[in-house]
């Protein structure tokens, strides 16, 4: 479980979170919502230890993250996967290389292995088919074709799948997206929030996402939690939300219901 107590960061003059307490449940998936610049991503960054607390702290399976050394962070971070905005993927390496790319870089160099686990988390994402549904050569030939493949060649979902299967690696405990459907059209922004849903029911993954689209929140969200100028304005479910009568609740949430309308 993760859970953030009295978290307070300041940059400068600048206070960013001011006192914000939450507790992501394991196997969950928790949406982060509030206007740009109320402190989302400074949140999601004292999470994985990219930054300490001025005071409070967050704790990760019973480990305060801010008091562990460089060695028992890393370790703790190997149960992290992290889906970047816009998938962040290496333009001129294959799909294959910006799958297995971490890793590469933790020193595995056994491509048997490598291998195994790009197809593993490729059809995890639907990138291709079941392996049990296919015959063994049909399967190999469509991985073949897919895996020698840039960026460049793959649309925007695709993109997003692959950026998805790169934080699979590994079978990590926590998987942090970070506005996942930016960029996306309505269609392929629902499929992108279907596999999140089904990833975290099929793989039992906690989902920490960061997100503006009140749509995706409703389709995957099991609790919301929304910031706003540092604080924690509202904690709760899906339907807590839409029932909330708070002013500044209500104005973030204008535009998903004219946009329902």
């Amino acid at each position: 479980m993760i859970e953030v107590v009295n978290l307070h960061k300041s940059f400068g003059p600048k206070t960013v979170l001011s006192g914000v307490s939450l507790k992501i449940p394991d196997g969950k998936t928790i949406c982060i919502i509030g206007k740009s610049g109320c402190g989302k991503s400074v949140l999601i960054k004292h999470l994985v230890g990219l930054l300490d607390p001025d005071s409070g702290y967050v704790e990760v399976d019973g480990k305060i993250i801010h008091k562990l050394n460089q060695i028992d962070l890393f370790e703790l971070r190997m149960k992290m996967g992290f889906v970047f905005q816009g998938s962040a993927l290496f333009d001129s390496y294959t799909v294959f290389e910006n799958v297995v790319l971490s890793m590469y870089e933790h020193g595995i160099r056994d491509m048997d292995y490598l291998e195994a686990e790009a197809k593993r988390v490729i059809a995890s994402v639907g990138l291709l088919p079941d392996p049990d549904d296919v015959t063994v050569e049909n399967f190999e030939r469509e991985w073949k074709i897919l895996r020698e493949k840039k960026p460049s060649d793959l649309s925007g979902g695709m993109r997003k799948r692959v950026g998805v299967a790169r934080a699979l690696v590994g079978s990590p405990k926590y998987i942090f997206y970070d506005e996942p459907t930016t960029g996306l059209d309505p269609v392929t922004s629902e499929q992108i929030d279907n596999l999140i849903a089904d990833l975290a029911q099929k793989l039992n993954v906690t989902s920490i996402v960061i997100t503006h689209d009140m749509f995706s929140v409703f389709r995957i969200a099991d609790y919301v939690a929304m910031l706003n100028n540092g604080s924690m304005q509202f904690q709760g479910t899906p339907d807590e939300l839409k029932k909330s009568n708070d002013e500044s609740i209500l104005e973030f949430m204008d535009r998903y219901s004219t946009c329902k309308l």
